[in-house]
């Protein structure tokens, strides 16, 4: 993902002398630092051992993340699930939902879901995993948690979630509801600019945030992502090669530069050198969960490539 310099169509304000850009910046560097600490459930052993107990399929990650992801919403059908998710296929999203909830109703997901994340950071942090130092880190990203006014729901559904009493847990429930929000901002920031669910996917992969392969984890045909190409060739977005023209770019500097600008408005909730200390105190939950060795080194969010 990638912040440029250009006018925000909201503001009227140049971002070279945006007085905002310090906010968005440092939502971009938590959102970067919590990331991992909530994705790294998705592909945790602990977690496959929760899922599979209840009955889901562990050949492959989709119906444990389905289940998981989509579990604070009730028992959602596919297209309420697809809507929330904005990025997977219809017919991806389809082959595991409404079947998610046939074979564990969501109070009983969440339930494992809960156990999932305490094993999982368990076993990266070990003893200290339930220390004094972690329940201060939940705290002060509990209080960022409770002040990001639900933009859409996945991050009203996980909000509304009672509060684990273990520590890590309830960093694990805050970083959640963060990325979730964050999450509806971006859908928010895209369907702004004009693009929908497999347009927003091969304008990224067209500036280099991912190989297009790396999309196809996501569900789309072949020709519905070339029909997507086409679509944002005509609007001057990409060239014949598929990658981004100037305008294509400038368009997704846009989309990050509004995703920020959302995701910055729990942060004022804490001062600058609480964000300071959080960011600090966060970096051994950040260096276990990517050290594991368990994330995907290219991702779908691009993070770490624009």
């Amino acid at each position: 993902m990638t912040d440029g310099t250009h006018m925000d169509t909201d503001t009227g304000t140049d971002a070279g002398t945006d007085t905002g850009a310090g906010e968005r910046a440092a939502a971009r560097r938590m959102w970067h630092l919590l990331e991992p600490v909530h994705a790294v459930v998705y592909y945790a052993p602990e977690a496959y051992e929760e899922a599979a107990a209840l009955g889901y399929g562990t050949a492959e990650r989709w119906p444990a993340y389905f289940a998981w992801r989509a579990a604070p919403l009730g028992p959602a059908g596919a297209e309420e699930t697809t809507a929330a998710f904005h990025s997977f296929s219809p017919d991806m999203v389809a082959r595991y939902v409404p079947e998610s909830w046939r074979i564990a109703a969501p109070d009983a997901v969440l339930a494992a879901r809960a156990r999932a994340v305490t094993r999982t950071y368990a076993a990266l942090l070990g003893p200290g995993a339930d220390t004094p130092g972690v329940a201060e880190v939940a705290t002060l990203a509990r209080r960022v948690a409770g002040a990001a006014v639900p933009a859409g729901p996945l991050s009203a559904a996980n909000a509304a979630l009672p509060w684990p009493g273990e520590p890590a847990a309830a960093l694990w429930q805050a970083a959640t509801v963060i990325r979730e929000h964050r999450g509806d901002g971006h859908l928010r920031a895209l369907c702004e600019a004009g693009l929908d669910p497999v347009e927003s996917l091969v304008s990224f992969a067209a500036i280099g945030a991912a190989p297009p392969e790396v999309f196809a984890s996501r569900g789309w045909t072949p020709a519905a992502w070339e029909a997507a190409r086409s679509r944002l060739a005509a609007r001057g977005l990409v060239d014949a090669a598929g990658a981004a023209t100037g305008a294509g770019r400038e368009l997704r500097a846009q989309v990050e530069r509004r995703t920020d600008e959302l995701a910055a408005e729990p942060w004022r909730v804490l001062s600058d050198d609480e964000r300071e200390h959080l960011a600090k105190a966060l970096e051994p939950f950040w260096v276990a969960a990517i050290g594991s060795g368990l994330l995907p080194g290219v991702n779908t969010l691009g993070i770490g490539k624009v």
